[in-house]
C-alpha cells in the first residue's frame, strides 16, 4: 500500500500521467451523456436540481484526482480519486440508462445493466468509502491491524454482487430472506465505512501539527456533506453541491504540504474560473437590466454590461486571488494578510529591531530556509534571519529612489511554495523591508555621527590645549621673560632694554594673530563682524552670484557657523573639482507651520559628481553639521550636468545663541 510501484513496476510517470487524463476525460464523457439522459427522465421529488451527488463525484473527483496524479504519479490517493470517480460516473449513467429503459424500453438493453449498477456501486463504495480513508493521506496504513478491514471490506461487498446475482429478492417483502442478507451485507459495509474513518482519529492522535491539518480538511468537507444528508428533505440536494468540496480539501491538503509547481496553476484556475462566472454573471444581470429600462436602445445596454462587467475585473480579481492564496497557504501564504501583521508588528517595535521582524514575517510567507539584507554603504554589513547557506534569488532594495541594499532569500524548507506566489508574497513585502533597512541605515549613521560629534569634540578640546600650551602659552612665558630682562636692563643698558621692549612688540602681535586664529576655527569672526548674508558674500568672491530672501538676522548662532562652514566647503569642491563658470549660492528663510527653517543651495554648471563617486570628508562634513541641527544635506547632479548641494536647517533650535 506504500504506492504503485509495487502493483505497476513498468509504468512511467509520463504513462501514469496519460491514463489519469483519459480516466477524467471518460468520466467527463460519460458524465455529459448521463446529462441527456437524465433529462428524458421524470424529475424527482426529491430535488429540484437536474443532478445528484454521485454526479457531481464522477466528475469532481477525477479531474482532482488527475491533478494529483499529474505531479505524484506514484501517490496511490490520487489514483482513488480517479478511479473511485469514474466508477461513481459509470454508476450514474448506467443507473439512469437502466431507469430510462425501464420507462420506455427503446434501447434495448439488457437485464445485465443492473448488475453494472451494483458492482460499479461496490467499486465506488471499495475505494472512496474505506480505501481513501484508511491510506490518506501518504498512502500507508496506519499500522499493519487496518489490513483485515480491507479483505472484509471486499469479503462484504463481493457477497452482496453475489447475492444480487443468485439470491435477487423477487417480492416487496422486506421480510423475505434475500432482502434481510441484502439489509445485513449493506449494514456491514456501512460499518466498515465508520471504522475506516475512525483510522484517520487514529492517524490524527499520532500525526504532527502539519499532518494533522492535512487531515481535518477532508473531515470538514466530509461534514458539509453528511449535515444535508442527516437532515434530508428539503436541504438534501445541498449535498451535490457540498460533495465538491471532499475532492477539493484532499487535493488542496496534499498540494500544500506536498506538491510544488501545480498549485500555481490551480489558483489561476480558481481565479480564473470565478472571474467567469461572476463577470458572466455581472453582465448577464446588467444586460437583463438594460432590456427592460433601455430596450429600444440594444447597443447602449450592451455597453453599459460590459462596463458594469470590466468595473468589477481588477477588484473581484484581487479577492478571488486572496481567497486562493489562503485556501492553498493559510493565512502565512496571503501577501495582504502577512502586510497587515507586519504593519502592526513595526508599529510595536525599536526603528534598529523592525528589520528583523520584517525579515522573521517574509521567511515564513516564503517558507524558506534564511532571508538576509545586504547593505550598500552606509550600513552594516549584513541583517540576516534563519540560515542562509544558499543564495537562491536577490532582490534590489529601493527606499524613494534611493538604492538601500540587496535582499538575500535562502532555498526552500519543507514546506516549499510556488515561484508566481513567492513573487506576490516578495512584491507586496520588499517595500516594508527597504523602509526598515533604511531605518537601520539611519540608526547605524545616527550612532556614528554621534560618534565622530564626540571624537570631533576631544580632538578640537585637544587642539585648543595644544595650541594654548605649546604655542599661546609658551609665547606668553616668553613675553615675561623678555619683560624681566628689559627691566633689569633699563639702567644699565637702554639701548639693549629699547631692543628688547621692541622684539616684545612684535611677539604680542604674534600672540593677536594666534589668538584671532583660535577663535576663528571656533567662529568665524565675520559672522559677528558682518552677519551671515555678507560673510557668505565676502567669502565667496567675485565670479558667485549670492542670493538672500528672507530676514538672515537674528539667526541661532549654531545655525550660522553650519549654514557658513557648509557654503564654505561647497564652494571650496567647486574651485577644486568642479571647473564650473556660473555659481550661484542662494540662501531663503522660510517659515513653515512646524517652525522656521533656513534652505542653502549652491549650483553650478560644472563636470558634476561621478556615478561611481564615494563620499569623501567634505561632503559627509556637510552631511554631519545639518545632522548635528537635525536638518539634511543632499547632493546631487541634475540631468543637465553640474553639481547641486541643497541642506535644510530647522532654526527652533533650544541652542543659546
Amino acid at each position: 500500500m506504500r504506492g504503485l510501484s509495487r502493483v505497476f513496476p513498468a509504468v512511467t510517470p509520463v504513462q501514469a500521467r496519460i491514463a489519469a487524463v483519459l480516466i477524467a476525460a471518460v468520466s467527463v464523457a460519460m458524465e455529459c451523456v448521463n446529462i441527456w439522459v437524465t433529462a428524458r427522465l421524470p424529475q424527482p421529488s426529491y430535488t429540484p436540481l437536474p443532478f445528484a451527488p454521485e454526479d457531481v463525484a464522477g466528475t469532481a473527483f477525477p479531474i482532482f484526482g488527475a491533478l494529483l496524479v499529474f505531479q505524484r504519479p506514484r501517490l496511490v490517493i490520487g489514483w482513488l480519486l480517479c478511479l473511485g470517480g469514474l466508477c461513481s460516473a459509470l454508476n450514474s449513467l448506467s443507473t439512469n440508462l437502466a431507469l430510462l429503459e425501464m420507462d420506455t424500453g427503446r434501447f434495448g438493453l439488457p437485464e445485465r445493466i443492473w448488475t453494472v449498477v451494483g458492482v460499479s456501486w461496490k467499486l465506488t463504495v471499495l475505494q472512496l468509502g474505506v480505501l481513501l480513508p484508511l491510506l490518506y493521506p501518504d498512502g500507508r496504513l496506519p499500522s499493519r491491524r487496518w489490513r483485515p478491514l480491507i479483505w472484509f471490506t471486499v469479503t462484504v461487498l463481493t457477497l452482496d454482487v453475489l447475492r444480487a446475482e443468485f439470491l435477487s429478492p423477487q417480492t416487496p417483502d422486506r421480510s423475505d430472506l434475500p432482502w434481510r442478507v441484502h439489509f445485513l451485507l449493506e449494514q456491514l459495509a456501512n460499518a466498515a465505512m465508520i471504522l475506516a474513518f475512525v483510522s484517520l482519529a487514529v492517524r490524527f492522535r499520532r500525526v504532527s501539527l502539519e499532518e494533522r491539518r492535512q487531515i481535518l480538511w477532508p473531515l470538514l468537507a466530509i461534514a458539509t456533506v453528511i449535515v444535508p444528508l442527516v437532515i434530508g428533505n428539503p436541504v438534501w440536494w445541498l449535498a451535490s453541491f457540498t460533495i465538491l468540496l471532499i475532492p477539493a480539501a484532499i487535493t488542496f491538503s496534499v498540494l500544500r504540504h506536498r506538491l510544488y509547481g501545480i498549485d500555481t496553476l490551480i489558483t489561476r484556475t480558481l481565479v480564473g474560473a470565478g472571474l467567469v462566472g461572476v463577470i458572466g454573471g455581472v453582465y448577464v444581470a446588467a444586460g437583463a437590466v438594460s432590456s427592460l429600462f433601455l430596450s429600444d436602445i440594444d447597443r447602449l445596454g450592451g455597453l453599459l454590461a460590459a462596463l458594469c462587467a470590466g468595473a468589477f475585473f481588477q477588484p473581484l480579481r484581487r479577492v478571488l486571488q486572496r481567497g486562493a492564496d489562503r485556501l492553498l497557504y493559510g493565512s502565512k501564504g496571503d501577501p495582504v494578510t502577512l502586510a497587515d501583521g507586519l504593519r502592526r508588528r513595526l508599529q510595536r517595535t525599536d526603528p534598529a529591531e523592525g528589520l528583523t521582524a520584517a525579515l522573521e514575517v517574509l521567511r515564513d510567507g516564503l517558507a524558506v530556509t534564511g532571508v538576509a539584507v545586504r547593505f550598500l554603504d552606509g550600513g552594516p554589513e549584513r541583517a540576516a534571519v534563519g540560515k542562509l547557506e544558499k543564495v537562491v534569488r536577490e532582490v534590489g532594495l529601493v527606499w524613494h529612489g534611493e538604492p538601500v541594499g540587496y535582499l538575500l532569500i535562502g532555498p526552500p524548507g519543507v514546506r516549499r511554495l510556488p515561484a508566481a506566489h513567492n513573487g506576490r508574497v516578495i512584491a507586496t513585502l520588499t517595500p516594508y523591508v527597504a523602509d526598515a533597512a533604511h531605518a537601520v541605515r539611519l540608526v547605524g549613521a545616527l550612532r556614528r555621527s554621534r560618534e565622530r560629534i564626540v571624537a570631533t569634540r576631544e580632538e578640537e578640546r585637544r587642539r585648543l590645549r595644544r595650541d594654548l600650551h605649546d604655542g599661546l602659552g609658551q609665547s606668553l612665558s616668553g613675553m615675561a621673560m623678555s619683560i624681566n630682562m628689559a627691566r633689569h636692563s633699563l639702567r644699565a643698558s637702554p639701548e639693549t632694554a629699547e631692543r628688547m621692549l621692541s622684539d616684545l612688540r612684535s611677539g604680542m602681535d604674534a600672540v593677536t594673530s594666534d589668538i584671532r586664529h583660535l577663535v576663528y576655527g571656533l567662529r568665524p569672526p565675520a559672522l559677528d563682524d558682518l552677519g551671515l548674508a555678507k560673510a557668505v558674500t565676502e567669502m565667496a568672491g567675485p565670479g558667485v552670484t549670492v542670493e538672500v530672501s528672507g530676514e538672515l538676522a537674528g539667526l541661532p548662532a549654531a545655525a550660522e557657523v553650519a549654514a557658513y562652514r557648509i557654503v564654505q566647503e561647497a564652494l571650496t569642491n567647486v574651485r577644486r573639482h568642479a571647473g564650473a563658470e556660473v555659481v550661484l549660492v542662494s540662501l531663503e528663510r522660510v517659515s513653515l507651520e512646524r517652525g522656521e527653517q533656513l534652505n542653502i543651495r549652491v549650483s553650478d554648471d560644472g563636470a558634476g559628481l561621478s556615478p561611481d563617486r564615494r563620499s569623501g570628508v567634505g561632503l559627509a562634513s556637510m552631511r554631519e553639521r545639518a545632522a548635528e541641527l537635525g536638518g539634511t544635506c543632499v547632493i546631487t547632479s541634475p540631468p543637465g550636468g553640474g553639481t547641486v548641494v541643497e541642506a535644510v536647517l530647522p532654526l527652533n533650535l533650544n541652542v543659546e545663541t
